[in-house]
């Protein structure tokens, strides 16, 4: 079965079976979390999951993934339910999906395949849809297969009167694809590189976090501006870059990047790292979570480990506990105890927008634009009580230019530092 990932997904109603293998070291509340959100995930390809199948085993490295039983157990409710697909939570090789859609005569769909569909379906930007595309590219070439669609029938090229199978050809139009949407997104990134560079000496703080966890409902409320904002999975991809609102002098910027998820594909993380660029490049980030869910812990660290793997763990960072008009106060209560550090907030409450104004403003007070960065780790630990600025031949001293930004935990210590900002 020829496999595309824009091939099918046009219809109203699609239906599917979700199929997933239990290893021993996940306990059955993680697999219910996992599930979920493939499910959320395919609701918003218009994919309606009508049954769920589990399996234990030791290993994923089964040829069709699951045992010949549960094999024929499978194709026996595809049949009962009539779904037209089978998603699975977790990644498959190529040769697995191929045995499953043999066996199920039905198209296969792993947990990447259906995130690379979302980010298909939801890129805006040129930047964003040329980072998909390498993504897919990436993603079906090991794939492209002899069936129906392109069989093994000998093409042109070959050495010595022999041709290259079609199989071949389409895997090197792949690659020649792939090369030229690089250069391409080489140029596109180049500028952004242009705008960012131009911003350097800006204050700028980045919303990151979670797969809706509330990013874009908070860059509308601190900006001002008509952003996006729907209760979905990937709702935002790309990057947004607006002014703090009520403005301040110097201006603060802040950016809305694309959110996280358990198990991104990695060939996402790489096509994304310069969008996330904004995210490595901020004076501070706000780690935005939805106080809420209850796997908000998990996906703080899921949040936490992307940050690491694109080199952005160094930068300061502050804790948003969003959507706390959602807890009770109890809830809140043991948030506060289990994370001191976290602001809770509202994003639709304007008492709450003003207090993170505030925060923010607080953090970047009259930092000069060169020393934003040094001050940035001073401001999060404790006290600034001295700085220096040489302008020229002179220089001046200014006491208590920081105060610690309200809401952190003050430490038993005071930190004191030294700025040296060279005036050019």
């Amino acid at each position: 079965m020829a496999y595309s990932l824009a091939a099918g997904y046009r219809a109203a109603k699609r239906t599917a079976i979700i199929l997933a293998v239990q290893l021993p070291q996940q306990s059955d509340a993680d697999v219910a979390v996992s599930l979920s959100e493939l499910e959320q995930l395919a609701s918003g390809l218009g994919i309606r999951v009508v049954r769920t199948v589990i399996q234990k085993r030791s290993a994923r490295t089964s040829p069709a993934l699951v045992g010949e039983g549960k094999l024929r157990e499978l194709a026996s409710l595809r049949a009962s339910v009539i779904a037209e697909r089978v998603l699975v939570d977790g990644e498959l090789s190529p040769g697995q999906q191929r045995n499953l859609e043999l066996a199920l005569g039905v198209e296969v769909l792993d947990r990447t395949a259906v995130i690379l569909s979302i980010f298909e379906q939801r890129a805006q930007t040129r930047e964003a849809r040329l980072e998909v595309e390498i993504a897919r590219l990436q993603y079906e070439t090991p794939r492209v297969r002899d069936d129906h669609a392109i069989d093994d029938r000998e093409g042109g090229g070959g050495r010595g009167g022999k041709g290259h199978t079609n199989v071949e050809l389409a895997k090197q139009r792949n690659r020649e694809r792939l090369a030229e949407l690089r250069r391409e997104l080489a140029e596109v990134q180049a500028s952004a590189a242009t705008r960012r560079m131009r911003r350097k000496d800006t204050l700028r703080v980045a919303l990151v976090g979670y797969t809706n966890a509330g990013k874009s409902s908070l860059m509308r409320a601190l900006s001002g501006s008509d952003v996006l904002v729907e209760d979905k999975l990937f709702a935002t991809l790309g990057t947004t870059v607006r002014s703090l609102s009520p403005a301040t002098k110097p201006p603060i910027l802040v950016s809305d990047t694309v959110g996280f998820i358990k198990n991104l594909p990695s060939e996402l993380v790489a096509s994304f790292r310069s969008t996330l660029d904004e995210a490595h490049e901020a004076g501070l980030l706000l780690l935005v979570v939805d106080a809420a869910d209850p796997e908000w812990r998990e996906q703080l660290r899921v949040t936490r480990d992307t940050l690491e793997a694109i080199g952005a763990s160094g930068v300061a960072s502050r804790v948003l506990l969003n959507k706390i008009d959602r807890v009770d106060a109890e809830t809140r209560a043991a948030l506060a105890l289990e994370v001191p550090d976290a602001l809770q907030l509202n994003a639709y409450a304007p008492e709450d927008i003003r207090r993170l104004h505030e925060v923010l403003v607080t953090f970047f007070v009259r930092a000069p634009p060169g020393g934003a960065r040094a001050l940035e780790a001073c401001a999060l630990r404790g006290h600034v009580m001295t700085s220096e600025y040489k302008i020229g031949r002179g220089s001046t001293e200014r006491p208590a230019l920081c105060s610690p930004p309200r809401g952190y935990v003050k430490t038993s210590w005071k930190w004191v530092a030294v700025l040296l900002v060279l005036a050019t």
